[in-house]
C-alpha cells in the first residue's frame, strides 16, 4: 500500500488520537498489517506512537487529547491543578496533567507530557463536565478544589499546599460543600471539611 493512501486514511478518521484497530477497519487489513503502515508512518514524521496500540497525529494532538485512554476501561476527567488552572482559580501552569479516576493511580507518559492519574471511589467520582463538544471531561471547580483537598494526605505532598488562588464570583461554596459529603470516609470527610472551612476564612 502507498503511504500516501495510508496517510489519507488515517487523516480521514479526523481524530487527532486514534487506535490501530481504526486504522485496521478503515483500511481493511489486519492488525499487524495496519501496525505496520502505522510504523511507516511515524518513520516518515506524520504521527508518533503514544503507548500500546495507540498513536497520534503529528502537530494537531495534545496531552488533553490523550486523557481519555490513559485509565481504559475506566472513565476518568481531568481535575486538581490542572482544572484549577483551566477555571482560572491558579495562575502557575501545572508540570503535568492531573485526572481523577476508579483507576488505580500512577502516572500515564506520553511524548506530548505525563497524565498524573489519581485513585478515588466510585461514588465520589462525579462534579465534572466535557469542555466542549467532543473534547475531555473535567471537573466544575468546586469539584476540582475539594478535589485537591481530599488529596490533602497524599504521600507525594503533590497537594499539601495550595498555590495562590482567586475563586470566582461564580464559585458555589454550598455546591463545594455537597461534593464533601460525598466522601465516603468519615475521617476523610471531616478532614477536607476543615481544610475547606480554613481555606475560606484564609488561614489555610
Amino acid at each position: 500500500m502507498k503511504m500516501i493512501d495510508a496517510w489519507s486514511a488515517v487523516l480521514a478518521l479526523n481524530q487527532p488520537v486514534f487506535r490501530t484497530d481504526d486504522v485496521s477497519q478503515c483500511l481493511h487489513v489486519t492488525r499487524v498489517n495496519a501496525s505496520k503502515i502505522l510504523s511507516r508512518l511515524e518513520q516518515t514524521g506524520h504521527i508518533f506512537h503514544v503507548n500500546r496500540g495507540l498513536w497520534a497525529v503529528k502537530g494537531k494532538a495534545i496531552l488533553w487529547d490523550l486523557e481519555k485512554f490513559a485509565t481504559i476501561p475506566f472513565p476518568n476527567y481531568g481535575s486538581l491543578q490542572s482544572a484549577l488552572y483551566h477555571h482560572g482559580i491558579i495562575s502557575q501552569i501545572p508540570a503535568v496533567l492531573y485526572a481523577v479516576s476508579p483507576a488505580r493511580t500512577r502516572m500515564f507518559r506520553t511524548p506530548l507530557g505525563s497524565i498524573s492519574i489519581h485513585h478515588v471511589q466510585p461514588t465520589f467520582f462525579c462534579g465534572y463536565k466535557r469542555t466542549s463538544g467532543e473534547g475531555p471531561f473535567i471537573a466544575t471547580q468546586e469539584k476540582a478544589l475539594i478535589d485537591f483537598l481530599y488529596f490533602y494526605p497524599a504521600k507525594s505532598s503533590l497537594f499539601h499546599a495550595l498555590p495562590e488562588m482567586e475563586l470566582s464570583e461564580k464559585f458555589s461554596i454550598p455546591r463545594a460543600r455537597k461534593f464533601v459529603s460525598l466522601i465516603g470516609s468519615k475521617r476523610r470527610r471531616s478532614m477536607v471539611n476543615r481544610l475547606f472551612n480554613s481555606l475560606l476564612s484564609g488561614h489555610m
